[in-house]
């Protein structure tokens, strides 16, 4: 029997390819705690603190207790024909509140994790060509936002904007390693992308320029630094780091550092 649980994106959670995933906001966000959270106890008193925002009603635990029950049914349904296995061998109750007993690796943020640390350690240690395979098999995981479809109370919405975080870390690192191994053209259609979702992300700008600039469209170069330029003075009433404006000039003057792989990660 296989379980699947993937919280980057749409939450979705299936056993054996039949989806359980509850139909209601409440209950998802309850079976989205207990999915980032696989093989480990959730207590009652967090599970009721992300589902009503931490003002839970008089009737908050039967309601919680009810919630279970259901997706329970939703599991015995998905498990029918499947062996000895139960609904309650899966999704037990403990004395602190309830477990999702599936292995961690099952968990496609947990895997992402693992990866991310992976091709970071790699980066760090100037291994461009190991960074940017892994990192890419990281980032190849997500479908979309993370917990895109659930609500989010205070504990889920802390973990998504830390997955989201980690993300757009990884995406920079990756490009860094593949700027690096001299991938410069093969990037132009990502940071332009990047650089109109992100107008105010300095790091995917400067990458911008300096794939743009080693691929031979210097002026499109110019017109990146002057677009991050504008748009941080209008909406942030600051200018661009020293580190761009550097960026800048050597490519104004056509200086011989930017042709140097090392500036990738240098700056």
């Amino acid at each position: 029997m296989r379980i699947e649980i993937r919280v980057l994106g749409p939450l979705d959670v299936s056993v054996g390819g039949v989806s359980i995933v509850p139909t209601a906001s409440k209950p998802s966000q309850l079976l989205a705690m207990l999915a980032l959270n696989a093989g480990h106890v959730v207590t009652v008193p967090a599970l009721t603190s992300e589902i009503w925002d931490c003002d839970p009603p008089r009737s908050g635990i039967p309601t919680l207790h009810t919630y279970i029950l259901k997706l329970r049914r939703k599991l015995q349904h998905a498990l029918t024909g499947r062996g000895d296995v139960t609904s309650k061998d899966i999704l037990i109750t403990h004395r602190a509140g309830y477990l999702l007993n599936v292995a961690p690796e099952d968990v496609d943020a947990v895997r992402y994790d693992r990866l991310s640390a992976a091709g970071r350690q790699a980066a760090n240690a100037g291994d461009h060509e190991t960074a940017s395979r892994t990192l890419g098999a990281a980032l190849r995981l997500w479908q979309g936002a993370a917990l895109a479809d659930v609500p989010t109370g205070p504990v889920l919405a802390v973990e998504a904007l830390r997955l989201e975080e980690n993300r757009l870390g990884d995406t920079h690192l990756r490009i860094e390693a593949d700027l690096n191994l001299g991938r410069h053209h093969q990037l132009l259609g990502e940071l332009g992308a990047l650089c109109v979702r992100y107008p105010l992300l300095e790091n995917f700008s400067i990458q911008h320029m300096v794939a743009l600039y080693r691929s031979g469209r210097q002026s499109q170069a110019l017109g990146v630094y002057r677009r991050l330029h504008t748009d941080m003075r209008e909406q942030l009433g600051v200018a661009p780091s020293p580190q761009a404006r550097r960026l800048h000039q050597a490519i104004l003057t056509g200086d011989a550092m930017m042709n140097d792989p090392s500036l990738a990660l240098n700056g």
